[in-house]
């Protein structure tokens, strides 16, 4: 699509939306009178965009190629939704800034729903590594996280300063690590996101390796890996591990952890499953059962 075209095309978009928009709405006094056009004129978008009628015009017939600041202002009156509002600078080749979202992540229950149908221990991951949700797998595997104040369900701050967490981690010198790789990342997507500027400073105060390394401004975007954990019901695991985005929102993964078929990580993970199965939200500390004891069966934990 060349420049004219675009324009043709902002110019019709912006025609559709002040149709759609009300004087009422728009914050105009209403006079009673019948009007000829549905929404508002362009002279009353051009009043409360403080530019001329005749720039609108122009913008409006695809003639003109508006300012940034300009299409910003009619974004704001038109009462375009972020979608709109990038849509709108899109068509005129202007940048898109990223919005800045502060606002508490949501899972899709259908996410939840996939969450649950995975035999595999998986957790999701929102900005700052929340933990947003889990299966059963990984509160057995990991910790209970729903024993767990909101604020504390969060991976890097259960890998710094949670003993139990910290000690199942076989090597956890090369998990905490990314950990802090990983939210150095995260600043630079959000540099202005106060939870985050919170956690990294309450991580600095509390741990030395967590100073020392975020000093080091390494960074990382990993996808995958391997973990080794020692685990106080089954022993020791090594387990694969990857991350999937979610398509509705990209500021959260999906991470999921499996063990290669035919090995002894395999044969714990399964026994971990069924003790997950029969009710037991996490496995009891400093308890190793015999994996070839067969737990009874029960409703799934949640």
């Amino acid at each position: 699509m060349g420049k004219g075209a675009n324009r043709n095309e902002l110019g019709q978009f912006l025609q559709a939306r002040r149709a759609e928009l009300t004087p009422q709405a728009a914050g105009l006094p209403v006079d009673g009178l019948p009007r000829r056009v549905p929404g508002l004129r362009r002279e009353e978008v051009a009043q409360l965009a403080s530019i001329s009628v005749q720039y609108y015009t122009r913008v409006e017939q695809g003639r003109l190629t508006a300012s940034a600041p300009v299409l910003t202002a009619l974004a704001k009156v038109l009462h375009l939704d972020d979608d709109q509002r990038a849509y709108l600078l899109e068509l005129a080749g202007k940048e898109v800034p990223r919005p800045v979202r502060h606002r508490a992540q949501k899972v899709r229950p259908q996410t939840r729903r996939l969450l649950d149908a995975l035999s595999a221990p998986a957790v999701i991951l929102g900005r700052r590594m929340d933990i947003l949700a889990w299966n059963p797998l990984a509160a057995a595997l990991l910790t209970d996280f729903s024993q767990l104040p909101e604020k504390r369900r969060n991976y890097a701050r259960l890998v710094f300063s949670d003993s139990d967490i910290r000690e199942r981690y076989e090597n956890w010198e090369a998990v905490a690590p990314d950990c802090v790789a990983f939210l150095r990342m995260e600043a630079a997507r959000h540099p202005d996101d106060p939870r985050l500027t919170e956690l990294v400073g309450d991580l600095s105060i509390k741990d030395p390796h967590f100073r020392q390394w975020w000093a080091a401004h390494n960074v990382a975007v990993q996808t995958t890996g391997v973990k080794k954990l020692r685990h106080p019901l089954v022993g020791e695991l090594t387990l694969d591990w990857e991350t999937f985005a979610c398509a509705t929102d990209p500021d959260q993964q999906v991470v999921v952890w499996t063990a290669e078929p035919g090995t002894s990580s395999y044969e714990a993970l399964t026994f971990l499953a069924s003790w997950a199965a029969s009710g037991h939200s996490t496995a009891p500390p400093n308890q190793r059962l015999d994996t070839s004891t067969k737990p009874r069966q029960g409703h799934e934990g949640r």
